[in-house]
């Protein structure tokens, strides 16, 4: 058996994991068409799995095997890329401990004397799922740009408008919901422009009192209040010749803005305490869930400011609006955290993915990678389950085909029409651009009468309309 580690062809090979090679087993998978490499120890697996992306691999379990030997063999069988099939003696697969460690690391099991054909099967079986969920032609796709990730259509004219509020100083606004990725897009920018090898910093207007706000942002000299006692710096100075991101600038005092609008205008600050003027070459983008027009229309908020600010305007789309990039967005969330669960994690499950599709996110994409960490830790199972995820349950009705829409929507017009104008059918069809004809069928084919409820519409003159009555007089024409 190959215990070198030279590179191996990964395509027909199955990785053998226990404390001695068994030279039966190796003639046996190559004259079933595999080449099986052995590794003595869970180390050595790992680095061959990371080198040659080996898809299958069967793991010998002692007949003694004890916690212990199981918890080392965790941290190898963890790797999604591997799907793994347990060798185990008679009787053993009644062991708690081994039986839990097969559900939830293993693809498949074979029970001693597994020279046969079960096992040449689970292991053909593990390497076709592996190749399902790895194509081998296909590159795997790009998640994003400016490092956000998201692929619809929103997000590429995002993408595009990031690029152009790059080339410019101008003051840059992104609106957006709370958990959007408003500093994401602010950084992005930063990363653009000729600032991006200055400092980028970043304060949340709202995190902080608004007694101390002015203070952060100006600085302020030794005894220029109690228990100032030294110098310090101010955001603002802090990012001379780099870009000030100001987040939450909707919850900004009224006192701060004025001299928020002052900076602006004459890019000079002066520290608290101070007597004199210090020039400032920052950069500056703001961000607020707030509505910033009602803000200033209700005299919350200044609009001279307002109009310095948002010289540039982008619009961070919420995560309900941003179709498969929810599913992206899951994946990626997945990768990042599956080393926090006890389990093996395929991925996330049919059941999943749809509710996840069907939830409105309130909290956008901080509350999507929130939603799948959680799940991450209390999964129970190899997929995380929509139940997992801890979503409320979405009511499902009937399925609605496309016709069933077109004809209420139909139907729905006609009565309205009918409703303004009194059931006078001249009237009606006029303003649904049909004739009189026309009308009558339709009416006829949703089973709509030609009077309201409780009796006859009276016209102009109290009696019934002509029009009407004539085509009560009139033969049918459906």
């Amino acid at each position: 058996m190959n215990t070198t580690c030279t590179p191996v062809d990964t395509e027909r090979t199955v990785l053998y994991v226990s404390s001695l090679p068994d030279q039966d087993l190796t003639r046996f998978l190559a004259a079933s068409g595999w080449h099986a490499v052995h590794a003595r120890s869970t180390a050595v697996a790992e680095r061959m799995i990371e080198r040659d992306n080996i898809k299958v691999g069967l793991v010998e379990l002692p007949s003694d095997c004890t916690s212990q030997h199981l918890s080392a063999l965790v941290s190898c069988m963890r790797r999604v890329e591997t799907n793994w099939v347990a060798q185990i003696a008679p009787g053993q697969s009644e062991n708690e401990l081994v039986s839990r460690f097969i559900l939830d690391y293993c693809f498949d099991f074979v029970t001693r004397p597994w020279l046969n054909e079960r096992l040449v099967f689970a292991l053909g079986h593990a390497h076709g799922l592996s190749s399902l969920r790895h194509p081998p032609a296909a590159p795997e796709p790009s998640l994003g740009r400016h490092g956000m990730v998201g692929q619809c259509e929103a997000m590429q004219q995002l993408y595009r408008r990031i690029d152009k509020c790059g080339v410019t100083d101008a003051p840059v606004f992104v609106a957006g919901e709370s958990g959007t990725g408003k500093e994401l897009t602010a950084r992005a920018i930063h990363d653009r422009s000729s600032r991006a090898g200055r400092a980028f910093v970043a304060i949340n207007c709202a995190a902080i009192p608004p007694s101390l706000l002015q203070a952060e942002l100006f600085g302020h000299e030794r005894g220029a209040f109690t228990g100032a006692l030294q110098r310090k710096i101010g955001r603002i100075e802090s990012a001379n010749e780099g870009t000030l991101f100001l987040d939450e600038i909707g919850d900004m005092p009224h006192e701060c803005q004025a001299v928020l609008l002052r900076f602006l205008q004459e890019g000079t600050i002066e520290r608290l305490g101070g007597n004199g003027q210090i020039n400032v070459d920052a950069r500056v983008i703001s961000a607020t869930h707030v509505d910033l027009d009602k803000a200033v229309e209700d005299g919350r908020f200044r609009s001279d400011l307002y109009h310095r600010l948002c010289v540039l305007r982008l619009v961070e789309p919420p995560l309900r609006e941003r179709g498969g990039d929810i599913k992206l967005l899951a994946n990626y969330a997945l990768s990042m955290y599956k080393q926090d669960g006890a389990r093996k994690l395929r991925g996330l499950s049919s059941d999943a993915i749809v509710a996840m599709s069907n939830y409105p996110w309130p909290g956008n994409v901080r509350e999507l990678i929130n939603c799948v960490r959680r799940a991450v830790v209390m999964s129970e199972g190899r997929f995380i389950t929509a139940s997992d995820l801890g979503l409320p349950e979405t009511e499902n009705g009937p399925a609605v085909t496309l016709a069933e829409i077109r004809s209420k929507a139909e139907k729905d017009a006609i009565e309205h029409a009918l409703q303004r104008h009194g059931y006078k059918l001249s009237e009606a069809a006029a303003e649904l651009g049909i004739s009189r004809a026309t009308l009558y069928r339709l009416m006829h084919a949703n089973r709509l009468h030609q009077e309201p409820a409780g009796g006859r519409a009276p016209n102009a003159n109290g009696g019934t309309d002509a029009d009407e009555e004539a085509e009560r007089q009139a033969p049918s024409l459906v």
